[in-house]
């Protein structure tokens, strides 16, 4: 692999895999409320925020960091008075208590206008803020932090070019399973060692996962049955239990960085924390550990390509998958039997639908790392479900796209009815 092919990989890494605070569908409108704040260039009286229906399904049912509050109208209330759009996906970092109580007292003025947008946008948000006479919006689509459109006071003064209001990641060269293994396996470690630092965050936030109740609690339940001896202390519990307790705390809106990919924290948790599980049973080495989490990562970045940054398809059977190629290397493994381990997942838990960002994605979460690390077990063993068997294919490329194909096209339908009942609870 030459350095330029190398570089397009790490650019790529770079543009998918950073750093983000609370689950990125409601940062998302804490962003673009922060920008439009920050061109009205005073405290905003009220705001009106138009979202896409994957982007409100998404962020109806989570914490937002800070606030105490879960849902899209404190996000953006938040993001609007203590927000800084420069930080990106940790744009409330730095939000108090005073700010989080001025968010709420907003909500319970009326002064957040929640709707859809009139659009068929997956990724969508327009927030307008106005204070007196005067008004200032920001449009965000594509990605959870791509600001595409600004105006001030009815006049447009920023706006992306077109390649770049895409919001998708630039993948000029089609990426593949052989060439992603490549680049994991080749690379001069001095070029990929960046990537430990997901394994770092990540970690981190898993640790404080188990250390208190957040959510449902599903990282810190296994932890106890552990220790109570009805489960046992083995490599997959081990990768369950960190996974989980690390999605339990995001969803809860601990105020602690993940390290995201593709535009989500739980995927970003999903490609680390199993492989970073086996390199501490295993005692890899540093170098192991980050050849193990680039397969991992950019497999996912592979698979998502195909489905889209959202749809009715759950994001972490793609990062359960892919971690489970990055244990696959950690065991050494080939490429062979990363390929085994796709179809394997792609057999066995492709349906899983997303029904919005809540508590019980931890549980979704396990699940996925549990079936990953059969896939992988089975894979290593030279088992495969057969390419003639449902969506799987022997093409593993064909089968990549299969899948994606289900997600993002069968499934919109799907996505359709999930939100009429969410929308529709009494």
């Amino acid at each position: 692999m030459t350095q330029e092919e190398r570089k397009r990989f790490i650019s790529l890494l770079q543009q998918e895999v950073v750093p983000a605070l609370g689950c990125t569908e409601p940062i998302a409108v804490a962003l673009a409320s922060a920008k439009a704040a920050e061109t009205l260039g005073r405290r905003p009286e009220k705001l009106d925020v138009a979202v896409s229906a994957n982007l409100l399904k998404n962020g109806m049912g989570v914490m937002v960091p800070g606030t105490g509050e879960m849902g899209l109208g404190v996000a953006a209330a938040a993001g609007a008075l203590g927000g800084k759009s420069a930080l990106g996906l940790e744009c409330l970092r730095d939000i108090d208590e005073t700010t989080a109580g001025d968010a709420r007292d907003m909500l319970e003025k009326n002064a957040v206008n929640l709707h859809l947008a009139d659009n068929d946008e997956l990724l969508y948000c327009l927030v307008t803020a106005s204070a007196g006479d005067e008004s200032a919006a920001a449009e965000l689509a594509g990605s959870h932090d791509n600001i595409t459109r600004v105006w001030q006071n009815g006049s447009l003064i920023f706006e992306k070019p077109r390649a770049e209001a895409a919001g998708e990641a630039d993948s000029p060269w089609p990426l593949t399973l052989a060439g992603i293994y490549e680049f994991a396996t080749t690379s001069p470690i001095e070029e990929i060692s960046f990537i430990l630092e997901a394994a770092r965050m990540n970690r981190r936030v898993a640790e404080e996962g188990l250390r208190r109740q957040y959510g449902l609690g599903v990282g810190k339940m296994m932890d106890t049955q552990i220790r109570k001896h009805i489960l046992a202390d083995d490599l997959p519990t081990f990768a369950t239990k960190l996974t989980a307790a690390a999605a339990d705390a995001r969803m809860a809106g601990v105020m602690m960085p993940v390290m995201s990919n593709s535009g989500s924290g739980n995927q970003g948790i999903t490609c680390t924390m199993p492989v970073v599980a086996c390199a501490l049973r295993m005692q890899c080495d540093d170098e192991k550990l980050a050849r193990g989490l680039m397969m991992s990562h950019l497999t996912s970045i592979h698979i998502k390509h195909h489905l889209g940054r959202l749809s009715a398809h759950c994001g972490a059977m793609v990062a359960g998958t892919a971690s489970a190629c990055g244990i696959a290397l950690l065991l050494g493994g080939g490429l062979k039997d990363m390929e085994r381990t796709v179809r394997n997942m792609v057999g066995n838990v492709s349906g899983m639908i997303c029904d919005g960002a809540k508590s019980s994605c931890a549980l979704k979460v396990a699940t996925a790392v549990g079936a990953g690390i059969q896939a992988v077990l089975l894979a290593m063993a030279g088992t495969e479900v057969p390419g003639n068997e449902g969506i799987v294919d022997d093409d593993i490329e064909a089968c990549i796209a299969n899948l994606g194909r289900l997600g993002s096209t069968g499934m919109k339908e799907a996505d359709k009815v999930i939100l009429d009942i969410m929308l529709h609870k009494s």
